[in-house]
């Protein structure tokens, strides 16, 4: 039934050609101006996301310099002072005191020593401790004395010392509940500990230099908890998560005063470069406009030389993306104007060419004159020329026809030959077309910069132009046994390479592919290219079996070690192992049995009939055998079997 409007389509006559040139003129502009417009997009992105890494690296080398500057100046402020513990049990009055540590006259002494060196240094204070934790003397004796306890053994730089190291930990001051560096060193007598000397080193000093980091910024110690801050908010906040365990340390310590220690307010990742103990991060935030993930903070730290202390800086980047976001629009401006030259050009260049068209229509039109004066004269000429040609030509035939003679006796003997060489079209078609895909796959990884894809499409090419210079020994072995070389192979390699150069077609087709031996290590004997050959003639077999069937499924099953009524080859050897091809087309026809395996029998439309042949006498090289059946439903199975290894001593023969 034809529909009413193939029958106006007759009605109206063929389309007019010029019709159909100026809508094709219409869609090559259309598609050059929309590839003009990618070109310009494509330029301004490239130029926004080149100036945006190199404003971030540029951003990440200043804040880099900045953090230096600003650990430097933060070790000067600890470094000064923390040598001053190690000076006291040299003054002769911290020694009395531990002679004679009752006696108040001592006391009163050391203290005025304490006080005088304290004032001279410009630490919060000094005092000494005794071996149970007690204060001896003190630089601030009323203060100090105005504690709720006495004892500072709990404390771990006090534990420290008196085990014989250097003490230096951050806590809260139990005086004014304000921040401090503690430094200890051990008092010895002789080899015995008998004192610690403590300095409490103010902190304050680095809340006034915040402003030459020019960002938020922080200081955390070694147990991720922020100590100072130029956000106050900050302060006594945790980067990570603390266990339970250290929390309870924490407060018997009382390092932090029992402050309750929340988690940071900003979700932020760090990361610690192992080599240079760098820290890096990043705080992301939704754009406005587009809705996707962007970076809204980098976050830039390091550690301080000598202490357990990390400094990190948040900087923001909205500065550099500003930056980026020009340079991506003088990048679009510049694509623009250098497609507005070409079109210039190319205009200038179509004035020309009409206008030399012009000229040579004017001169074809003299010289077509003057040809048409040329060749009334030249006829008469030709007319006797052709008289003695073809007397010449009567001469010639016959001479040809002794030589076609001769020629045919030839030609007979080379029918056979040329009938094989067919065959080499069949055989040549898949991996020819193989080589051309991958060639256009490694073009285009190529333009992407992608060359581990592009390495990999030339190993394959590389694979099958191997391939294809083996062909032509399966159709010598048609007409004379060649032994193939043996060795023991994956066949589950092979099979996933013969699937893998009908891969885009099967996807073109909808074939189910149900490839059983993926992953699977099947070891067998025989040629690996020649099997390889074979599995590619079954499944491009099978997939045009299934050309015309709704449903198009490919089996691939490997059985080892088959059926005893099917597992004796013709040496009196077992199959090792079978290999299933199974197809859900259109089957075998009725007389397929007969002529399965007759050269230049075949059942398509355009084939030449050699692939099965060629395909049996290569797996009977192995010293296998190839068979095929019809499924109880629709489509056919073909079998390939392949013997067990030959014993150790025949397999070199």
């Amino acid at each position: 039934m034809t529909s009413p409007w193939a029958e106006d389509c007759r009605g109206a006559g063929p389309v007019n050609p010029q019709l159909r040139s100026s809508i094709r003129r219409a869609a090559w502009k259309g598609a050059a101006w929309l590839a003009a417009l990618a070109f310009v997009c494509l330029s301004g992105a490239l130029g926004y996301l080149s100036f945006e890494r190199r404003g971030v690296h540029n951003l990440q080398a200043d804040v880099r310099h900045r953090l230096e500057l600003f650990s430097s100046a933060v070790e000067g402020m600890i470094q000064r002072l923390e040598d001053v513990p190690a000076t006291v049990q040299l003054s002769e009055e911290i020694q009395r005191l531990f002679h004679a540590p009752r006696r108040a006259a001592v006391r009163e002494r050391a203290d005025r020593y304490l006080q005088r060196l304290n004032a001279f240094m410009g630490g919060i204070a000094i005092y000494v401790l005794d071996e149970r934790g007690a204060i001896v003397a003190s630089s601030a004796r009323t203060g100090l004395g105005a504690l709720p306890e006495d004892d500072f053994s709990f404390r771990p730089y006090f534990q420290e010392a008196l085990s014989g190291r250097v003490g230096r930990h951050f806590a809260i001051s139990l005086v004014g509940n304000r921040p401090a560096y503690f430094v200890s060193h051990p008092i010895r007598d002789g080899a015995k500990v008998v004192g610690v000397a403590v300095i409490m080193i103010n902190l304050d000093p680095i809340n006034q230099i915040w402003d030459m980091l020019g960002a938020p910024a922080l200081l955390a110690d070694t147990n991720g908890v922020v100590i100072l801050s130029s956000d106050p908010t900050w302060t006594y906040t945790t980067l990570q998560d603390l266990p339970i365990e250290r929390r309870v340390d924490l407060q018997l310590s009382r390092m932090y005063n029992r402050m309750p220690l929340p988690r940071f307010p900003l979700d932020v990742e760090l990361k610690v470069n192992p080599e240079t103990l760098s820290i890096y991060g990043s705080l992301q935030r939704t754009n406005r406009y587009f809705g996707f993930p962007e970076i809204a903070q980098i976050v830039s730290g390091r550690s301080i030389n000598g202490m357990d202390w990390r400094v990190m800086l948040f900087t923001d980047v909205d500065g550099a993306r500003r930056d980026a976001v020009l340079a991506g629009a003088v990048s679009a401006t510049g694509a623009a104007f250098l497609i507005l030259l070409v079109l210039f050009v190319l205009q200038r260049r179509r004035i020309h060419r009409h206008r030399r068209e012009s000229e040579r229509l004017l001169e074809q039109a003299n010289l077509s004159l003057e040809h048409k004066v040329g060749e009334r004269t030249a006829a008469l000429t030709l007319a006797n020329a052709q008289l003695v040609k073809e007397v010449a030509e009567r001469k010639q035939t016959e001479a040809t026809l002794r030589a076609t003679q001769g020629e045919l006796v030839h030609a007979g003997k080379m029918a056979v030959l040329g009938r094989m060489a067919a065959g080499i079209t069949h055989e040549l078609t898949q991996p020819l077309g193989g080589v051309r895909t991958f060639a256009g796959n490694a073009m285009e990884f190529a333009k992407r910069q992608d060359l581990e894809s592009v390495q990999q499409n030339l190993e394959i090419i590389a694979r099958l132009t191997e391939r294809m210079g083996t062909i032509i020994h399966p159709l010598r072995s048609f007409a004379r046994r060649t032994e193939p070389s043996l060795c023991f192979i994956d066949v589950g390699q092979c099979i996933a390479n013969a699937l893998f150069l009908y891969q885009t077609q099967m996807a073109h087709l909808g074939v189910v592919v149900d490839n059983r031996t993926a992953g699977e290590q099947l070891p067998a004997w025989c040629d690996a290219h020649r099997l390889e050959q074979v599995l590619v003639n079954l499944i491009g077999n099978a997939i045009d079996a299934m050309a015309e069937t709704p449903a198009k499924q490919l089996t691939l099953v490997a059985e080892r070690a088959p059926a005893a009524a099917e597992a004796m080859a013709a040496d009196g050897r077992a199959y090792g192992l079978r290999i299933d091809v199974e197809d859900t087309g259109c089957g075998l026809p009725p007389d397929f049995a007969s002529h399965q395996f007759e050269p230049f029998y075949t059942t398509k439309q355009k084939g030449l009939g050699l692939g099965l042949t060629i395909s049996r006498d290569i797996v009977q090289d192995f010293g296998g055998a190839l068979r095929a059946w019809n499924h109880d439903g629709p489509g056919a199975c073909f079998s390939i079997y392949l013997p067990c290894a030959p014993p150790y001593g025949e397999q070199d023969e």
